[in-house]
Parts: C-alpha cells; structure tokens; sequence
C-alpha cells in the first residue's frame, strides 16, 4: 500500500467500475470485521467490568454519539465539496474546503465539549439516574469523554477527503483498527483495573492520534492541501452549511424513525412484545451493512461525476447500481421471507420461531426495499439535492407514526413490521421518483437494465423456496433453486460487458491472493 509515485495523488479519483467494487468490498470489511472483535470482546468485557458498570459505558458512548450530532452535517458536506472539486480537476480548492469545514467544526466541537462538560451532573443524575455506588465514575467518565469531542468531529472531514478521492484502501486501513479500539481499548484497561475513567481516557487518547493519522495520510496523498490559503468565500459557504444543515435534521429525523417501533410496541404491548420484535428487527437491521457499505462508495462518485459534469456516466451508474443492488440482495432477503421460521427455531429455539416468524419475514422484505433506496439516496445527495431526502422522511413521518399506532394496536409486533416496511416502500418510491426527474432520467432507462424482469425471477425464487423447504431432502432442492437463480442471473440478468467485468475482478482477487500466498511461502 506504498503511497510513493501513485498517479491518484492529486489527480481526479479513479470511478471505474472496478475501482467501484472494490471498494464497496472494501468497506464492507470495514463494518464487518470491528463489529466481529465487538461480538468476540463484549463478553469478556462484561465478565471483568460487572453489568452495571458496562452498562454504564455503553450509556456513555451513546451520549457521546449525539452530542457528535454538533458536526452538523459538515463532514458530508466536506466530502460532497472536496469529491466535485476532485471531479472536475480543481484540486487548488480542497484547502480551502477543509480549511473551511475544519474550521467551522473545531468551533462547534468545542461549543459541544463545554455543553457536554456542564450537563454531565445532570445527565448522570436525573437524565441516566446512575445509581449512587457509580455516580462519581460516571460523572468523570462523561467529562474525558467529553474533552474528545473535538478531534471525533473534526475526523470526518480529514478523512473525508480520502473517502471523495475514492481511497478506501487508506481509509479502511485506518478505520478497522481504530474502530476495532472501541472494543479492545476495554479489553485492555479492565483487567488491569482502570475502571470507567481509565478506559475513557485511553478511548480519548486513541481518538486524538487517529486524527493526526488521518491528517498524516491526507497531506500524504493529497500535497496540495498544505498550501496556505484562504477560507471559502460567503456564497459557497452558504452552499456549505445548506447541504450540511439538511444532512444534519435527516440524521435526527432517521434516528426518531427507526427507533420509534420499539418505543411505540413497548408503549403499547410491554416489553415482551418488543423482545419478540427486537431480534428480527437486529438482524434485518444488521444486514444494512450491505447496502450501506456500497452507498460509502456511491456518494464520493456521484459527487465527482457531478463536478466533473458526466451527467451520461452518473445516471449509467445509478441504474446499474440499482440493478446489481437488488441482483445481489433479493436472494439473501427470499431465503430469509422462506426460511424464517427454521431460521428462528435454529437461532432463538421453537417460542421465538412462533411467535415472530411473520416479523422477520415481513421485515426481510423491508430490508430489500430499503437497500434498493441506498442508491438513489445516494445519488441525489451527490447531485447536491440533501434537501429532497429529508423532506421525504418529514413526510414519512407523518404517515408512519399513525400507521405504527394503529398497527401495533391492531396487530402487535406483526403491524410494527408492517408498518416499517410500509414506510420504506413510500421513501424508495419518493426517491426513484425524485431522481428519475431531478437527473432527468427516463423510465425506460431504468426498465433496460432488467430490473423488474428481475423483481419477478426474484418473487419466482422465494417460490420455489417456500416449495423446495416442503421436499424430501429439501436442503438439496434450496441448493437446486439457489443454483438455477445465480445461472439465470449470469446468462439473463448481466450483459456481456458486465459479465466481462465480473470475470475479471474475479481473476483479479485470484491472482491477487496466490500472489500474496506465494510471498508468504
């Protein structure tokens, strides 16, 4: 990962499709992998911190989660900024953006450490209610992390820079092990009895050198962004808090909204009815990673493509990643609508298989839906309308709360699936229909690529699934069917270009890991 002599430093970022994949993978393991250490650490975590005290440091790092809420959008937006200027080959700009957004951020993290240091009795006090034996602790843990807050929001746009330029290489090479911290930093510090402070200061000091390694990375890359300049001028900076301010109100408008099923099923139905819901709705929630992954790739190029002007190239892009999106998700979301109940009855044993099969498989569908709604998200905040995706989800809002209501009143944890997965069907909806006119994108544009010839293969599919589960040998029938699905899907689904490319990643990787096992040996 040599970064001497590169082409891509201070050039446009490559967005070949290649390149694209690539790092979609690539940050797909930078979800994946820190939240396996977090599922292998957490355990032995809670064994040598004691419930109470881990609980407590998991309140911590959620509170420190919102007031991080006070980068108001502007890490986005810096990325936004600096992926145009990349796009249309104004690399003279990026000082001025991160010079700008750096700024801006450091004044408002600031502002945030001081409001966070002076609510901290009364968050821990009357807010968390922190039980007396750990007050104290509490209190001095809230206030370390506090002095972090800063360099956390500030992060964004350093990185962001990496991320516009398309060097997810960089970027995951640094963000696995640093998120990974979060869970192995406690690891470290219980067992030699630091308690609660002691590990919020190594979780402080941890994120102080991260920045400086992101900024060493940056300079690296990107030399240009040592030269002395100037902030940016009063209309871009207009443009700047715009684009950052309705990110912000969509961050908090998407938290209400998916965390308002639990609220209203435990309101209504007690807590029982939320743990019946709340395992399926984890797992469904935890495949996002998929989509999410691909959208961390999507947004950098839509924004370059933007500034570079290569409307024809944008808009091939969003359809094919529409394409390959449902191509490659609607299997995982039929075997999980057929499968559920086995599923459940393997995961959870026979109560959890009765009482929220319907759950998971209605929620499945929600998360096809949902990942699908990635991508023209995607591509309109990279067209610079961040406006559009947080009025839909105001709008949303409105109907999904009465509809939630009366769902988990009428049908209990089944009417919440319901109701979610009804509104993420109105927000793709809203967004395909606001990009297809914002990019001036025809309808028939999308139907080319096979897309709805592939929703009915795929609704043909989860089918033969629900058949082949009723079979002798049924595991061998799923494997039949799985199977037949992958040849459609290569032979029918790709054109011959897009085959051409998949071979060649594929020989790529290969060649790439016999390579790297010849070295080894």
């Amino acid at each position: 990962m040599s970064l001497h002599n590169e082409p891509a430093r201070d050039a446009k970022p490559d967005l070949g499709s290649r390149r694209l994949v690539k790092n979609t993978g690539l940050n797909l393991l930078g979800i994946v992998v820190p939240a396996m250490i977090g599922l292998v650490t957490v355990p032995v975590v809670i064994r040598w911190l004691g419930t109470d005290r881990f609980g407590i440091f998991s309140i911590i790092l959620t509170v420190f989660g919102y007031f991080a809420l006070f980068d108001l959008g502007l890490g986005r937006a810096s990325i936004k900024f600096s992926a145009e200027a990349m796009g249309r080959g104004a690399m003279e700009d990026l000082p001025r953006i991160i010079r700008t957004t750096v700024g801006l951020q450091t004044v408002f993290g600031l502002a945030g450490m001081v409001l966070m240091i002076v609510l901290t009795p009364l968050l821990a006090e009357r807010i968390l209610k922190i039980p007396a034996a750990n007050l104290a602790e509490a209190k001095g843990a809230l206030m370390i992390m506090a002095l972090s807050l800063p360099f956390a929001i500030v992060t964004p746009s350093i990185r962001g820079v990496l991320e516009a330029g398309q060097r997810f290489e960089l970027v995951n090479a640094v963000k696995i092990p640093t998120n990974a911290l979060i869970y192995v930093l406690p690891l470290i510090g219980a067992p030699l009895g630091m308690g609660l402070r002691g590990i919020v200061l190594l979780l402080t000091a941890s994120r102080v050198v991260t920045l400086f390694i992101w900024i060493g990375l940056a300079f690296r890359v990107y030399p240009v962004l040592a030269r002395k300049e100037g902030f940016l001028p009063r209309h871009r900076l207009r443009k700047l808090f715009s684009f950052g301010g309705w990110n912000a109100l969509s961050s908090f408008v998407w938290f209400f909204l998916v965390s308002a099923d639990r609220f209203v099923l435990g309101t209504l139905r007690g807590m029982t009815a939320v743990g019946y819901y709340a395992a399926p709705a984890e797992a469904t929630g935890r495949m996002n990673m998929l989509p999410g992954s691909l959208a961390l790739t999507l947004f950098p190029a839509f924004s370059a493509l933007e500034g570079g002007g290569d409307a024809e190239r944008s808009k091939r892009l969003f359809t094919r990643s529409l394409k390959f999106t449902l191509i490659l998700l609607g299997p995982p979301a039929a075997g999980l609508i057929a499968l559920a109940g086995f599923i459940l009855r393997i995961w959870l044993g026979p109560e959890f298989a009765l009482q929220s099969r319907l759950v998971l498989q209605i929620l499945s569908l929600g998360f096809l839906i949902s990942a699908l709604a990635y991508v023209p998200y995607s591509y309109l905040q990279g067209l610079g309308r961040a406006d559009l995706p947080t009025k839909f989800q105001l709008i949303e809002t409105a109907v999904f709360i009465p509809l939630l209501w009366f769902g988990v009143l009428r049908f209990g944890i089944n009417g919440a699936a319901a109701a979610c997965t009804i509104r993420v069907l109105l927000d793709l909806g809203l967004l395909i229909e606001a990009s297809l006119r914002v990019g001036k994108i025809p309808l028939r544009a999308l139907a080319e690529t096979g897309i709805f010839r592939i929703g009915l293969i795929l609704a043909v599919f989860t089918a033969a699934l629900f058949g082949a589960k009723r079979l002798p040998a049924a595991p061998l029938w799923i494997v039949l069917a799985s199977a037949l699905y992958v040849l459609w899907a290569w032979r029918r689904a790709l054109t011959p270009e897009e085959r051409d490319g998949w071979t060649g990643l594929a020989r790529r990787f290969f060649r790439g890991k016999a390579a790297g096992e010849a070295a080894g040996s």
